[in-house]
């Protein structure tokens, strides 16, 4: 039998329901400069076609009667509004694939170190609504299905994203095995946050050496004290100066630094540890690009030195 490659990554961006019609929000890619980022990243590493996730795993997070909903279509123009999206099985489609790649970067991690979802991250999703482009939590189900089958006793989800990880935290409230970690824009959406194991809240106009030392003296220590098995990284690119949708102001070099800091540690310390690529919606669609690129190439110098 032939072992797979490893790293590796995934993917739910080749599928019809990202290349076929328009984009469903102008702050997304243009779907020649995604294709061109994932040749770019295949050049890089293996890159793969997710597949979907079992709706029965989506349903050991999120409300059965909510899921049915979704499946059906039967939607109201109010979750509509919330979710930012007009319900299409497209946008079904695409929330099982990104969710799928996430399980499948998990399972990756779990054999390999290392699991990447080229996408991902939508941590804006509760267990019975949706909200901020996010009907499937994709970390949560991964996460949960780690718990259910006893593959991680204490599970760090850290969410970098520019915006609050407010569905996440609320499914996690409680949970005593999970540590949800959130650095974001103090005034950006979503307006009701929710109360995270940690909230790190960072003012408008935050650059790289403030985030930087926000990670060094906020957010280490307690993720010290946590002593993760296993680490979920929401590595969001909307923290970049000129994001349409974020409020901070990292340049290339800060975001870099920002993702070997995570991997770095993580690496050392040998812990299993899946990345998303969550929010991204810069004004100059090649800036997005080279960070996405950077935090995929951060992660191979840490799990593939040399």
């Amino acid at each position: 039998m032939t072992l797979p490659d490893f790293p590796r990554a995934w993917t739910a961006y080749r599928r019809a329901a990202y290349l076929t019609g328009s984009s469903p929000r102008r702050q997304f890619l243009p779907r020649e400069v995604l294709l061109g980022l994932l040749r770019q990243v295949e050049e890089r590493l293996p890159l793969l076609d997710a597949p979907d996730l079992p709706w029965a795993l989506a349903g050991r997070v999120h409300d059965a009667e909510y899921l049915r909903r979704w499946r059906a279509g039967e939607v109201t123009r109010a979750e509509e509004r919330a979710m930012g999206f007009a319900w299409t099985p497209g946008l079904v489609a695409r929330g099982l694939g990104s969710s799928g790649a996430t399980l499948a970067a998990t399972r990756d991690a779990l054999t390999g170190g290392l699991g990447l979802n080229l996408g991902g991250g939508t941590h804006h999703a509760y267990a019975e609504h949706a909200e901020g482009f996010s009907f499937l939590n994709d970390v949560a189900i991964s996460a949960r299905w780690l718990l259910d089958r006893a593959l991680a006793r204490r599970i760090l989800i850290l969410d970098l994203d520019v915006h609050q990880g407010n569905g996440t935290a609320a499914i996690f409230a409680g949970e005593g095995r999970v540590l949800t970690v959130s650095v974001h824009a103090a005034h950006n959406y979503p307006f009701h946050k929710e109360r995270s194991g940690l909230d790190v809240n960072l003012p408008d106009g935050t650059g790289d050496a403030g985030y930087l030392a926000a990670l060094d003296t906020r957010v280490a220590p307690v993720v010290a004290a946590f002593r993760a098995d296993f680490v979920y990284y929401l590595a969001g690119a909307d923290v970049l100066a000129g994001d349409q949708l974020g409020r901070l102001a990292l340049s290339l070099d800060g975001v870099r630094a920002r993702d070997e800091r995570v991997f770095r540690w993580a690496a050392r310390a040998r812990l299993p540890l899946v990345t998303v690529t969550a929010g991204g919606y810069h004004r100059e669609p090649e800036q997005l690009v080279r960070a996405r690129l950077g935090t995929v190439e951060a992660a191979l110098a840490a799990y593939r030195p040399g």
